[in-house]
């Protein structure tokens, strides 16, 4: 098993820009969870299933599926699909999907298996606490509703999606009581992770104090 930096935290928190810096500055994989649970909704919604289907119905669509995250691009049953999952709708459905434990089962062991054989930054909701529990670093990044729905606006408008800043703040606060309330592993800091409040910090300081704190043990 390889060095495993965990990052966790709340939709709109910097968390996919910092992993994938950190990971290019200490020569590290990236692996971009969230994206693999937007193919695992994506494969889902494609053969029509619904978030209040039962769990056998899932389960015969994920028995044939196939999720992988190679080189900063999202793979289902060996097609690219790294675009298809960054839609609004995609996103509403991975979040509800990965509330489902057949879900979370399904991508468990696929995690955990990049790092088998390489050191990894790991980012999510759950990787500090469920996925990567005894991580070699674990950081828990945050800011506050209003600066995360108004990255999620900007993030949004730049790939020429049609949304209200309402909107996005009501898309990532509805995440939020999503990530946060469900009964399989819910969103929350881990008692030994490194909290830090990226709300007015930039994204390179976020990764300095990322830095900071593990340089003295790299």
């Amino acid at each position: 098993m390889g060095k495993v930096i965990a990052i966790d935290g709340p939709s709109g928190a910097g968390k996919s820009t910092i992993a994938k810096e950190l990971a290019r500055r200490l020569g590290f994989s990236y692996l971009d969870t969230g994206a693999l649970y937007r193919a695992v909704a994506l494969a889902l919604r494609e053969k029509g299933i619904e978030p209040e289907d039962s769990d056998d119905k899932l389960k015969a669509v994920l028995v044939y599926a196939q999720v992988n995250f190679v080189e900063g691009k999202v793979f289902f049953n060996k097609k690219d699909v790294s675009e298809e999952i960054r839609t609004t709708e995609i996103g509403h459905y991975s979040s509800v999907f990965s509330a489902r434990k057949v879900v979370r089962d399904f991508l468990l062991d696929i995690q955990r298996n990049a790092a088998l054989n390489n050191n990894i930054v790991a980012e999510g909701r759950d990787m500090t606490t469920v996925v990567f529990p005894d991580a070699w670093k674990k950081f828990y990044l945050d800011a506050t509703l209003n600066e995360r729905a108004k990255r999620r606006y900007l993030q949004l408008k730049d790939k020429g999606t049609n949304i209200t800043e309402h909107e996005a703040e009501k898309d990532v606060a509805e995440r939020d009581a999503r990530d946060s309330s469900r009964d399989i592993a819910p969103l929350r800091k881990a008692g030994d992770a490194v909290h830090i409040d990226s709300s007015v910090m930039t994204a390179g300081e976020v990764l300095e104090n990322i830095l900071k704190s593990i340089r003295s043990e790299f």
